[in-house]
């Protein structure tokens, strides 16, 4: 039996011709393209939605493939707000340098140049919108803060985020809510206490600061569900308001729960155990969140770069699907971290004196 004649598809031509435009220029405002005016392209997006418009997933899986092979020239540019009082310190962290670059690199592959802008007190957030609108700047991407005991958190006053697509790194920034892309810190957290366990060390104490999310100590919480009571212990939640006050609440946690090992996300803990007289491996093992930035060669490596690239393709995605603002719902993209072996975290010897060192997990 003959079937019926499938509905056509709308076709660039097919919207070009209502609209007495090229085909050229409907397919450059669908994607959001600034070479097309705001006008023009919301014109453009609303009539191929009133015609009933549907990408080819195979035209355009086609059109990728001969874009792949071929550099693209850089057509429009993407933000970069760093907030901290003194820019430069943004990117002494060896993490968040990595950000940048991941995301520089991954931009300029898409056609975009990376561009930072320093939020200070001369530049206020309404003044800095106005330099975004004018350089057609359509995607912003908003690094870390400063540590929350710092204080410092930017007031946007009334920036105006219904035009731009936004992507934040991590959890320090909570205004605005965007979408996030940051490392996986459960899945880290369960990764290093893992590793540690099967370097033989069985008494793991987490030292972490008193922070409104930290996702590593989720990791290391669930990770010590499995172990019997004798073997589990509370984490150390350091003020950072007093190094004085630290040392004391380390040296009586210390003496109470007696660690083999400890994993922290702070840079001063080794520095802290060399003023108790603590060596490190010989007398406590060491391992870190970040093998970057935590004073301690044995830990989580987070690949930050790849979060730098990360970022670039969601919040391209987001400018290409105009979808501009604070979500209704927000996306977390996670990128996975691997285990590193450091000279801080020897196998712990058995009781026969051996080297216990099981295969690691990455």
């Amino acid at each position: 039996m003959d079937q019926p004649d499938a509905k056509a598809r709308v076709t660039l031509r097919d919207i070009a011709r209502r609209l007495s435009v090229t085909h050229t220029t409907v397919s450059r405002a669908l994607r959001n393209n600034p070479q097309v005016s705001p006008a023009l392209r919301r014109k453009i997006q609303r009539v191929a939605r009133a015609m009933g418009y549907r990408p080819d997933p195979m035209l355009a899986a086609l059109a990728h493939y001969r874009r792949a092979g071929v550099k693209t020239p850089v057509r429009a540019e993407l933000g970069w707000i760093n907030c901290w009082p003194d820019a430069k310190k943004l990117r002494s962290f060896k993490e968040f340098e990595l950000y940048w670059a991941g995301a520089f690199e991954e931009a300029e592959k898409c056609g975009y140049r990376l561009e930072e802008f320093h939020l200070h007190g001369s530049l206020s957030p309404e003044r800095l919108a106005q330099i975004l609108r004018a350089r057609n700047i359509q995607g912003i991407l908003l690094p870390p803060l400063p540590p929350a005991s710092t204080g410092i958190r930017p007031d946007w006053g009334d920036f105006d985020w219904n035009r731009f697509s936004v992507v934040r790194f991590g959890y320090s920034i909570a205004q605005p809510r965007a979408h996030i892309v940051t490392g996986d810190q459960l899945a880290n957290g369960l990764l290093a206490c893992e590793n540690i366990r099967r370097l033989g060390y069985s008494r793991l104490g987490l030292v972490t600061t008193e922070r409104p999310v930290v996702r590593f100590a989720a990791g290391y919480l669930h990770h010590q569900m499995n172990f019997e009571p004798a073997l589990q212990m509370p984490p150390l939640l350091l003020r950072e308001a007093s190094r004085d006050a630290d040392q004391r609440a380390l040296s009586a946690w210390l003496k109470r729960f007696k660690p083999d090992v400890i994993f922290t996300d702070i840079q001063f803990v080794p520095a802290m155990l060399a003023e108790l007289r603590l060596r490190v491996p010989h007398d406590i093992g060491l391992a870190t969140t970040s093998t970057l930035d935590g004073n301690t060669d044995a830990g989580i490596y987070q690949n930050s770069d790849e979060i730098g690239r990360a970022a670039v393709q969601l919040v391209i995605s987001l400018i290409h699907h105009a979808d501009f603002g604070v979500p209704i719902i927000c996306r977390e993209v996670l990128v996975e971290g691997r285990w590193v072996d450091g000279q801080s975290l020897p196998p712990k010897k058995t009781e026969a004196g051996a080297s216990r060192e099981p295969g690691r997990l990455r």
